[in-house]
């Protein structure tokens, strides 16, 4: 629940920055046309998510019975979660890693690495798949898109402001009401930085209450807390041709990397609190 509203708080923050940079733009019709033309992109690539991403990783769906191990997985905790039964993908890389994906429970897919079933055990790939139910169990599909659209509304307009700047568009009568050229210039120059920190901070507590919904769906935190570290510690050392704009949807970032600043701008927490949170300082082996 605390993950849930720390979620509602960011996308609050990112609706109040959008309103500001309307303001001072050009007031809130300003901001309704660049909402309207954000959710045109994003609800667009939303609907066919699934489709996109499952094509761009060569996915193949698995008939039933040809893995029955994952299957039963899969099958238990969709269950269990409640949801129908999600299409099971493999993708042909030997990174361990794993994302779900679909716009809702009926139209979900789950899809894992051929380098993830060679390196868990039971409980730890049931732990990775109950994470990625709660992706689906939480619509995160659609959290994040409208995060992105949000976040995409306050680049637009801060470009839309950058133009105005240099083109000498912004008069006198459009200062007094827009806040004057500081405010412009905060627009244009913070304004899509505060908005990028926001929806990364809304997919990292995505991923806290994905962990939490897999913790209670398989009844063994350790399970997951154990994948998360196999998987980190493979993460880097076996590369995936993987792209920045999907890698937020993988249990582990594709592309991770351990310095303060890609952490800042990370789609996802640090390993090693996601395993502190799930099972406090317990050995994990």
């Amino acid at each position: 629940m605390g993950n849930t509203l720390k979620t509602f708080a960011l996308l609050g923050l990112l609706g109040a920055l959008l309103v500001l940079a309307g303001n001072l733009l050009g007031g809130p019709r300003g901001a309704l046309v660049a909402l309207v033309l954000a959710a045109a992109m994003n609800f667009g690539a939303y609907w066919f998510s699934d489709r996109l991403v499952l094509a761009r990783y060569r996915a193949r769906e698995l008939a039933p019975g040809e893995n029955p191990r994952l299957e039963r997985i899969v099958v238990n905790l969709a269950a269990r979660a409640g949801i129908p039964r999600p299409r099971i993908y493999l993708l042909p890389a030997g990174q361990p890693n794993a994302f779900a994906t679909g716009r809702d429970p009926e139209h979900a897919a789950v899809a894992v690495t051929a380098g993830l079933l060679e390196l868990l055990d039971d409980d730890e790939l049931e732990g990775v798949i109950g994470h990625e139910l709660g992706h689906v169990v939480h619509r995160d599909i659609l959290v994040g898109t409208i995060a992105a659209t949000l976040a995409a509304a306050v680049m637009f307009l801060a470009s839309m402001a950058r133009w105005g700047l240099l083109l000498g568009g912004l008069g006198g009568r459009d200062r007094e009401e827009g806040g004057g050229l500081l405010g412009y210039l905060l627009l244009v120059l913070l304004a899509p930085l505060a908005a990028t920190l926001v929806q990364l901070a809304v997919s990292r507590s995505r991923e806290y209450a994905a962990d939490e919904e897999a913790a209670r769906l398989t009844g063994n935190p350790l399970g997951l807390a154990r994948a998360l570290a196999k998987i980190g510690g493979l993460v880097r050392r076996v590369p995936m041709d993987a792209s920045p704009a999907t890698a937020h949807m993988f249990i582990v970032s594709p592309l991770a990397g351990g310095d303060a600043i890609a952490k800042l701008f990370s789609t996802h927490p640090p390993i090693e609190e996601r395993i502190r949170r799930l099972v406090g300082d317990r050995p994990l082996f």
